[in-house]
Formats: structure tokens, C-alpha cells, sequence
């Protein structure tokens, strides 16, 4: 100002210092005014304003000056090429990087070190390492600077054998490890690679012995090395041991902490705390700081505090972060608060496919299944393509909906896009099929799957398990084992599953033992409730009683009500109604055990305390959940539930499954109770037996679909013996495969029998 106010016409050197001082200040439009009224210019003028443009990220507006500089009269010198180079690395245009090594040969510039460098750090940066090995091998002079690049570039690739033999040749040249070249090395130590441990120990000690263990670079790589490889002590004892730690070192601290699986929830706790010990510092948490303490926040359910620190990022402004939005989708989603959830979604600027795949799975694990559905498909139609583990998750919410034709179509779309024979997808799409009831799709899928982990051998079993295919279920347990592969706590579930369907109780009993005895599984309430299952269904019901009693679980009503149901199927009203009051006392609020307690005394003709099981109901407010039952037509999902007749068909529906109630009563097979279901209280319309949710579901069915296709209907509660005999005869009458998925298990109906041998 003072020069312009004495009208002071500065020389070309002052003139290069004002440029040089603006572009330093961040104040390149000024720079760029100053030097467009130049009189005069030299190199050192080009070279000022292409690294201002540099520092600031206008790498375009570089290329145009350095375009600009070479039609100018002067000649480049190794600084203008130096800061070419340096652009080219960070947007990985190798091809402009081999033209400006080309001029650079062609001006005679190849000696100076500082342009060696440049080109060994474009070109590892770019993904060609071998070339910039070539350009460090071929090169006249070296510093620590060109050592430290290469080494740099090895790391960046995983190529941690040949970086190590480059850091030995580096110490055999006489170069001493600087903090730079520590860092780097350690970085590779913290990757899964053989001798890890020991090279980053290895390195650990030349850090101490150089007295470089104490510098925020190699303390901050120690720490993050340590960490990685599973070793949170060692970690510990740098980060205490370091006299005043950075943000960094406080990020890699917690993250170390919360990469660890076992004791997932006591290493988030630590990190929470560690977080709070920063800000009691003053330290301001940076944006991954923040993404870091909300994953915490997410694993140990921690909610309120992931708002506290929500307002936080919105104090430091940081809500625009995508890694931040999509830690906040998933803290929100997972605390079902899906609207929340959705604000965050739709506030983050970049959206990549982990911010739509917390969100879809946040719908999924709420239940909100068919929002899940309608997620994926404005992913794909944003353009971005899900992978492995979004298609996971969409064939889990196909598999809760029963929607076979949607898990279908995205089965379909893994195979196209090549990522279908991931073990993860091919598991889903398994639990898919089974859940939809085409169990033979789920067999063929299994076989299908090269390499099957335990998930695979698990839910396979499972799957035949839940379809009454208690001999093949077992036969795969004993293939698995034969395979090497070892049974966990699920897949003795699901051979239990199978033996207590299949009526196979010597050998469920084994299998019991097994668990217990030669793999050291404690057994859970699951495993013993199948047990109780096993024998109830035997009619063993004293020795079912005397198992729970010695289970440990007497205390857990899933025990007792497994007994209740036996003891309905046996008629055995006496014990039912000692078993019944335990439940009740146990879980007051829980209207399954006062239905199955009145169906008991229903069934036996008692209807005096039947009437006052349901008066008892009425007093304390227990209310039955209403069933409902849906089946996909069309790639829609239909529901259903008694009585309706809010569906566009319902008049149909009625007139077919009226007709069909009229055939079965001509059928050789006729049983009274298909006709007025005594099971029902004398009071109620007894016509609503007739118009139960799963009977009309299956009558849009047999409407609707060709009739070669089974009809699947699925239903939130256990089907009442009449709608079970009712099926038996549709499929009979109809000629026509039904299945029918309830909360314990399938039905598959054909020519007028079940697959559950009518255990109901």
C-alpha cells in the first residue's frame, strides 16, 4: 500500500518477493492481479505463482501456468517441473507425468536430486512402482528424501518384503532412519503380513536406540502399529509413555480400541473414556475422531451420549463429514430411531454406498423391511452399485417378508455383477430360499457355494431342519463334521431343531451330550429348550419337567412354555395347568400362555375354567396378537388377517374359499370339528374360524398364482388345529403344494398331509 500511495516503481526482484509473499498468505487472486501487471517476469515469477496455485489445490489453474511458462520465452528450471510433477502425482495423471518426464530429459534437467524425487513420488503415488524403482536405480545422486519416497511407495502397495529389503540397504548405505522412514516402515508392520510382530518390535527398538521412540511421528506409528496387530498393552504403554500426545496419537489410541472383536463393549468403554480425556485436554476432536467415538457409541448401545456428541459436531461444524453421517445413520438406525436416522442420510453431501447400506440395514433390523426393499432400489437407481454386504442384507429382508420373486431378482443381480459367489451372499440367499419356503432352491444353492464356512454348514441345517427334513439335517451335521469343519453353539440349534421335529429322541439326546461333553459348549436356554421340545413331544413329560428343573433355566418361561404346548398336544390337563400357572407367574403380560392354557381345558370339554382363563385375560389387559398372514403375488406383498375384507379381491377370495369349505366336506375324509371348531369359545361367531388369516391368504393364492407354483403363506403365530386340517384338505381338493411358515417351524402340505406329522 505504502508503495502504491508513493507511486514507488519496484524492481523485478521486489516484485517477486510481494508475489511470493501473497501466495504464501493463501492470497492467490491477489497474486494472480500482481503478476498479470508485471512489466517483466522471470522464472522465479512463474515458479512463485504455479506453487501458490499448488498449495492451494487449483491443480488445473497449475497446469494452465506451467502450459503458459513453457510458450514463454524463459527456461524452466527444476522448481517449475518439481511443482508439475508434484500435481500430477496428487490427481494421478501419469500420463501428463511421463510427458513432463519427458521434458525434462529432453532440457537436459534429469541430474538434480530434487527432480528424482518428484518422479519417484508421482510415480508411486500413480501405481508404478516399478518405474519409479527404474528412475532411483538409474538416478546420479540420492538423498534420504529419495530413499524415503520408494520406501513410501512399497508401503502404499502392501509390498512390505520388498520395502523391508530396501530400509536394509538403506541402513548399508551409511543413511541413518529418520522419523519419516519409521513411520512409513512401521505403517507396513501394522498390516497382516508374516514376521509383523516381529519387524515392528524390531524396528521399536531402533527407534529407542536412534531416541526417535519419543517423536510424535514414530510414537504415533508405534502406537498404530501395536494396535493393529492386536497388542492394545504395548499400545497402552507408548501412548502413557509419550510426554504430550496429539490428536493423531489419541485417534490411533481409539481406534485400536475399537478394532478389537472379543470384548468389543469393555474396549469401547476405554475408547469413550479416552475420548473424554481428550476434550478435558482442550484437544478439538477431528472428523475422525468423531466418526471413531460414534462407532463406540453404536457397540455399547450408548445412545444418549451419541446425541450429546452429535450436537458436538454440529458446534465444530463437521455434520458434512460423510464418514461422520454415516457413523450418525448408524447410531440412529440402530437405536430405531429411523426418521433421525433419515435427517442425517439426507443432511451428508457425499453419499457413498456405506452411507445407503447403514440406512437399509437400520430399516432391516427395525423391521421395516419393505422400506429396506424400497432403499435398494433408489441405490441402484442412484448409479451406485452395493456390494457384497447391502446384497446380504436385502436377501435377509426378502427372507423376513417371504418375498421369493424380490430375493430372486436380487440373486439375480449378484450373479450379473459378479459378486454372487461371495460366501456371505450365497449364506443369505440360502436363509432366503429356506425362509420362503423352497427348501430345494436353498439345497441347490448350498451345493453350489465352493468353499462353505460354518455359517453355511449352520444354516443349512437350520433350514432342513425348519422344513420337517430331520434325516437329511442330521446327515449334513455328520458330513460337516467329516470335513474338518467344527460345530458351534448354532449348528448343534439346528441338529436339536431337527431330532425334536423328526421325533429322533435318542438321538437328540446324544447329540446333547456331544455338545456339552466333546466340544465344550455350555448349552444355552435354546439348546435346553429343545430338549423340553424333544421330550414333550415324545409325551415324556415328567422327565421334560425334571430337565428344566436341573437345566439352570427353571426361571425362563421359554422353558415352561415348550412344556405347556406338549402338554396341550397329550391332553394331559392336570400337569398343563400346573405348568401354565408357572408361566403366567413368570410372565404375566405374555397372552400365548393363558391361550394355550385355555385350549387345554377346551379341548378337554372343561369350559368353566376356560371362561374364566379368558375373564382373567380381560382383567389384567392381556390382549392376543392379532394373526396375520401375507404371501407375495407379483412382487407384492399381500396381508391378511381374519375377517378382512380390505383387499381390491376380497370378494373373490370369499367365493372361492366358500366353494372350498363346501368340496372338502364331500372328500372321504370329514371331520366335524373342520365344521364349528370347538376349540373356539361358544359365544364367538365361530364363521371367523372359517375366515382366519391364513385361509384367506392361501385362497388369493391358489387365485392368483399358476398351478404348478406352490402357494406360500406366511403368519406371525401358530396356526389352530382347524386352519392346520383345513390345509391338509385344500392341498388335497386343489392338487396343489402349500406351505405354510410359522413362528416354530414350516408345514408343507401335499396330497392332504403335512411334513410336521401333524404336531402342530
Amino acid at each position: 500500500m505504502h508503495m502504491i500511495k508513493t507511486c514507488f516503481k519496484p524492481c523485478l526482484f521486489l516484485l517477486n518477493n510481494l508475489l511470493y509473499m501473497y501466495c504464501k498468505c493463501g492470497e492467490t487472486d491477489v497474486a494472480k492481479k500482481l503478476f498479470d501487471r508485471m512489466p517483466k517476469r522471470n522464472v522465479v515469477s512463474w515458479n512463485s505463482l504455479i506453487s501458490g496455485y499448488t498449495q492451494m489445490g487449483f491443480y488445473h489453474e497449475v497446469m494452465n501456468l506451467f502450459k503458459e511458462a513453457r510458450m514463454s520465452d524463459l527456461r524452466l528450471d527444476k522448481f517449475t517441473f518439481s511443482n508439475a510433477l508434484s500435481v500430477c502425482g496428487r490427481t494421478l495423471d501419469l500420463r501428463l507425468g511421463r510427458l513432463i518426464h519427458a521434458l525434462i530429459t529432453v532440457s537436459g534437467l534429469g541430474g538434480p536430486v530434487l527432480l528424482t524425487n518428484s518422479l519417484i513420488d508421482m510415480y508411486c503415488k500413480c501405481g508404478r512402482i516399478d518405474w519409479a524403482r527404474l528412475v532411483f536405480e538409474s538416478a546420479d545422486e540420492l538423498d534420504s528424501v529419495s530413499w524415503n519416497s520408494l520406501i513410501a511407495g512399497y508401503v502404499r502397495i502392501g509390498s512390505n518384503d520388498e520395502m523391508l529389503r530396501l530400509l536394509v540397504k538403506m541402513l548399508r548405505h551409511g543413511l541413518n532412519l529418520n522419523s519419516y522412514a519409521l513411520g512409513s516402515a512401521l505403517k507396513a508392520c501394522g498390516s497382516n503380513f508374516s514376521s509383523s510382530i516381529e519387524c515392528g518390535k524390531m524396528l521399536h527398538g531402533c527407534a529407542v536406540k536412534l531416541g526417535l521412540d519419543l517423536d510424535v511421528v514414530v510414537g504415533t506409528a508405534l502406537l498404530d502399529t501395536y494396535a493393529k496387530i492386536g497388542d492394545l498393552e504395548d499400545a497402552t504403554k507408548i501412548f502413557k509413555l509419550m510426554p504430550d500426545p496429539n490428536v493423531v496419537m489419541y485417534n490411533a489410541m481409539i481406534a485400536g480400541f475399537l478394532q478389537m472383536e472379543t470384548m468389543a463393549d469393555e474396549f469401547a468403554n476405554e475408547a469413550m473414556y479416552l475420548f473424554f480425556e481428550m476434550q478435558s485436554r482442550g484437544m478439538k476432536p477431528s472428523e475422525f475422531t468423531f466418526s471413531s467415538i460414534l462407532k463406540a457409541c453404536s457397540t455399547i448401545e450408548a445412545f444418549e451420549c451419541g446425541k450429546q456428541i452429535h450436537a458436538q459436531i454440529f458446534k465444530y461444524n463437521l455434520q458434512s463429514d460423510e464418514f461422520i453421517g454415516n457413523a450418525l445413520v448408524e447410531l440412529y438406525s440402530l437405536s430405531g430411531s429411523i426418521e433421525d436416522g433419515l435427517k442425517c442420510f439426507h443432511s451428508t453431501p457425499k453419499l457413498d454406498v456405506v452411507s445407503w447400506t447403514s440406512l437399509i440395514v437400520g430399516h432391516v433390523q427395525n423391521g421395516q423391511f419393505e422400506g429396506g426393499l424400497t432403499l435398494f432400489h433408489e441405490l441402484l437407481f442412484s448409479g451406485r452399485k452395493p456390494d457384497e454386504f447391502t446384497i446380504s442384507i436385502m436377501l435377509s429382508a426378502c427372507a423376513n417378508l417371504a418375498a421369493v420373486k424380490s430375493g430372486e431378482q436380487i440373486h439375480a443381480y449378484a450373479i450379473k455383477t459378479g459378486i454372487g459367489n461371495f460366501t456371505i451372499i450365497q449364506n443369505s440367499q440360502i436363509c432366503m430360499y429356506a425362509k420362503c419356503g423352497d427348501i430345494d432352491s436353498a439345497n441347490m444353492t448350498f451345493k453350489e457355494t465352493k468353499n462353505p464356512d460354518i455359517v453355511s454348514w449352520s444354516v443349512m441345517i437350520s433350514s432342513n431342519a425348519q422344513h420337517g427334513c430331520a434325516k437329511e439335517a442330521v446327515d449334513l451335521f455328520e458330513l460337516m463334521k467329516g470335513s474338518g469343519i467344527a460345530p458351534n453353539h448354532i449348528t448343534f440349534l439346528g441338529v436339536l431343531v431337527a431330532c425334536s421335529h423328526g421325533g429322533l429322541v435318542e438321538e437328540g439326546l446324544r447329540y446333547f451330550e456331544i455338545m456339552k461333553k466333546d466340544h465344550g459348549i455350555t448349552p444355552n436356554v435354546k439348546h435346553s429348550a429343545c430338549i423340553v421340545d424333544l421330550l414333550g413331544r415324545a409325551g415324556r413329560l415328567a422327565e421334560a419337567e425334571s430337565f428344566i428343573m436341573d437345566s439352570g433355566f427353571e426361571g425362563d418361561p421359554v422353558m415352561w412354555r415348550s412344556l405347556l404346548s406338549a402338554c396341550r398336544v397329550h391332553k394331559a390337563t392336570d400337569t398343563g395347568k400346573r405348568v401354565a400357572e408357572r408361566v403366567i407367574e413368570l410372565e404375566p403380560e405374555a397372552a400365548a400362555s393363558y391361550v394355550l392354557l385355555y385350549n387345554i381345558y377346551n379341548d378337554a370339554g372343561i369350559q368353566m375354567p376356560a371362561t374364566e382363563i379368558r375373564n382373567l385375560m380381560k382383567d389384567r389387559g392381556v390382549k392376543k396378537e392379532p394373526g396375520l398372514s401375507w404371501i407375495e403375488v407379483g412382487n407384492v406383498v399381500h396381508s391378511f388377517v381374519a375377517g378382512d375384507r380390505s383387499h381390491p379381491n376380497s370378494q373373490v377370495i370369499y367365493v372361492q374359499l366358500e366353494e372350498m369349505l363346501e368340496e372338502i366336506k364331500k372328500l372321504d375324509y370329514i371331520d366335524e370339528k373342520l365344521v364349528s371348531d370347538a376349540s373356539e369359545p361358544k359365544h364367538k361367531d365361530n364363521s371367523m374360524v372359517s375366515y382366519h388369516s391364513e385361509k384367506l391368504a392361501v385362497t388369493f393364492g391358489i387365485i392368483s398364482l399358476p398351478r404348478s407354483a406352490p402357494v406360500r403363506v406366511m403368519k406371525n403365530l401358530r396356526s389352530c388345529w382347524h386352519c392346520h386340517e383345513t390345509m391338509k384338505l385344500f392341498s388335497r381338493l386343489e392338487n396343489r403344494e402349500i406351505i405354510l411358515r410359522d413362528p416354530i417351524r414350516f408345514h408343507r402340505f401335499r396330497d392332504g398331509s403335512c411334513s410336521c406329522g401333524d404336531y402342530w
